[in-house]
């Protein structure tokens, strides 16, 4: 009962916080909607009893999303005095948010306790005598092994695409020359003096 309860529960959340997520005007609201999706979406991973994507789903692409409401805030500009000045004012919805995530987790973890949903067995069968951590790991670094190598480089596109759609020309900054400095000698970079009493040193 319990299974069907969280099923419903999450399956509900995803569906509203994705429909906040692109009907968001503040790009800072959608991504925490998007955030609230994606937990929710561990959430159901877990029920089906796949912990290794619930996993992923927190660690790494919660933390991308974090990744993209920096590059949000260095391409769009977002004023932080204003969001500090309503920090206040949203201090309630943001704790009523907090409490909704800690319940769904009790929730999660009683649904968890009390065993997977039959049908992700069904739909995958593994052999019982391993974990599911385990079974994944050897899919991936046998059978879908290049899909997961392109996968990392698509990955590695994207983040050097992210960096080059962020990088800004600075004027008056003086450019490094690494050939100068490496050719430099000692004797060039000091100079012993003796200057006299209350005599200073030209430069």
């Amino acid at each position: 009962m319990i299974q069907a309860i969280a099923f419903y529960l999450f399956a509900t959340l995803v569906i509203v916080s994705g429909a906040l997520t692109i009907s968001a005007r503040n790009p800072v609201h959608a991504v925490l909607w998007l955030i609230f999706a994606f937990f929710n979406a561990a959430g159901l991973m877990v029920l089906v009893g796949a912990e290794f994507i619930a996993m992923l789903l927190i660690i790494v692409y919660v933390g991308a999303v974090a990744v993209l409401f920096l590059f949000v805030v260095m391409m769009l500009n977002i004023d932080f005095a204003e969001m500090r000045a309503g920090f206040a004012r949203y201090a309630a919805i943001g704790a009523v948010f907090a409490i909704a995530l800690a319940a769904e987790i009790m929730v999660a973890f009683g649904a968890w306790s009390a065993g997977a949903i039959e049908l992700g067995r069904r739909a995958a069968p593994i052999d019982p005598t391993i974990n599911n951590i385990e079974a994944v790991g050897r899919l991936l670094y046998t059978r879908y092994l290049f899909v997961f190598e392109g996968a990392g480089l698509v990955l590695l596109v994207a983040m050097i695409g992210a960096i080059v759609l962020t990088h800004r020309e600075r004027g008056g900054v003086r450019a490094q020359n690494v050939s100068r400095q490496n050719a430099r000698r000692p004797q060039d970079a000091t100079r012993n003096t003796q200057p006299g009493v209350g005599q200073g040193v030209e430069l």
